[in-house]
């Protein structure tokens, strides 16, 4: 991996007791349970769910027959094994999604949910999911968007310096991002990928509506707001279902796996690591979660 390359890791954090559960975000939550259920296909061969943390969205897996949640946080990965059990059709697995260790067109769908705000080389993790998706496969992406409606005000009334028209990409704080809507499709457009839909999420997302009304009624209002981001984008985050724009009929892999140093396909498990045959390089396997952050020695 390009040692100048950031990531933004979750290790050993309390993300899911510090952001999700008791911090005033159902409203947020499930007004993006209503995008998925109307972007992510309900069923499928095989689903990646990219930076699937503590597995918050999981109720999305049931229609599918194996489901991987990826994670570069091994804590995070313990905590979605704790709550989802270590069934045979889950697969966890510790990797960058720069180096995803996944055989070529090895999902039919994947979903990428408060994950690419902190991707810092967008290019290249497109690059990636268009690996690793089978042709006309379903990717189901949210990003923060710079220019929602509050960001234009303050800059109209010059309470803030940047602006939101400006396409390029603003780090607010270390490793976090607001892109600009046209140019992540410009972004996936070079990546072979056809934005089919879009969604606007989170119109409401203001202390005050969030104090005086239900969330669930929120929510609902939301949903109901969700189709016009056809026409613009003005809420601080948007969903896309995009399509693989590659041939679809193609076999699928034998394997899940392939090397991330080398691309071989042909790797050899054991119960206590996953190896190269080609490259000599071996990953361990430790209580059910593939590490690939590492290699073990020869």
């Amino acid at each position: 991996m390009d040692p100048q390359r950031r990531i933004c890791d979750y290790e050993s954090s309390d993300y899911r007791t510090d952001f999700w559960e008791g911090q005033g975000r159902q409203y947020e939550d499930l007004a993006e349970r209503i995008a998925l259920r109307r972007l992510l296909p309900p069923a499928g061969r095989c689903l990646l769910d990219i930076g699937a943390g503590f597995g918050r969205l999981a109720e999305f897996y049931a229609g599918y027959q194996r489901v991987v949640l990826l994670d570069y946080s091994r804590t995070l990965l313990r905590q979605a094994q704790a709550r989802l059990g270590r069934d045979d059709r889950l697969k966890y697995v510790a990797a960058s999604f720069y180096e995803m260790p996944f055989a070529d067109g090895a999902f039919d769908a994947a979903m990428m949910i408060r994950v690419m705000h902190h991707v810092e080389d967008v290019p290249a993790l497109l690059g990636q999911m268009a690996h690793v998706l089978a042709g006309d496969g379903s990717y189901v992406l949210e990003f923060a968007s710079k220019r929602n409606l509050k960001a234009i005000l303050r800059y109209l009334l010059r309470r803030q310096r940047w602006s939101p028209f400006d396409p390029t990409p603003y780090e607010f704080t270390e490793m976090n991002y607001d892109f600009h809507p046209t140019w992540m499709r410009e972004r996936l457009v070079e990546a072979k990928f056809h934005v089919k839909h879009q969604l606007t999420v989170s119109h409401f997302r203001l202390p005050l509506f969030k104090r005086l009304i239900p969330a669930r009624i929120l929510a609902a209002a939301d949903g109901l707001c969700q189709p016009t981001g056809q026409w613009w984008q003005l809420t601080p985050s948007v969903f896309l279902l995009c399509i693989a724009d590659k041939p679809k009929g193609a076999p699928h892999p034998d394997s899940l796996f392939r090397c991330p140093a080398c691309g071989c396909q042909d790797l050899q498990e054991s119960a206590a690591a996953i190896g190269c045959p080609a490259c000599g390089r071996r990953w361990p396997v430790e209580d059910g979660i593939y590490d690939f952050k590492s290699s073990l020695p020869g």
